[in-house]
């Protein structure tokens, strides 16, 4: 081998490349989801992070951090946070679980949800009918 020669090895791929899975998006993170939820249900009711927090008895500065998402709450200030809003736990729960739904499984029809309530059957159509689904 010469010294002019390049030293680098060429790769040869071991599979073939084609119809590696396309990479998935990730999965949005829990404190995240509840922290949208809590600060659109206190906008909702157009309260201050000031008034919300004093109901609480949590800290502004600590609110703010958990509708921004950057804190991992305990479920005694999930609940105390709730509870100022006028929500028991369970429902800031399955409010943030039908969030986490709609952001994680978008290819999901809002009716084939979990936990969505399941439409009744429907006639089939007459003969010449014709419908529009929106």
């Amino acid at each position: 081998m010469s010294s002019h020669e390049s030293n680098h090895a060429r790769v040869i791929p071991l599979r073939p490349v084609t119809g590696a899975p396309a990479p998935t998006a990730k999965e949005p993170l829990l404190r995240h989801v509840v922290g949208d939820v809590l600060r659109r249900e206190r906008q909702a009711q157009e309260r201050t992070l000031k008034d919300v927090a004093e109901a609480a008895r949590i800290s502004m500065p600590y609110l703010s951090e958990l509708e921004r998402g950057l804190k991992e709450p305990s479920s005694e200030v999930l609940a105390a946070a709730a509870h100022a809003l006028g929500l028991a736990l369970a429902d800031l729960l399955a409010l943030s679980h039908r969030e986490l739904v709609r952001l994680s499984r978008p290819d999901l029809a809002p009716s084939r949800r979990i936990g969505a309530t399941p439409r009744p059957a429907r006639q089939t159509s007459r003969q010449g009918e014709v419908r529009l689904a929106a």
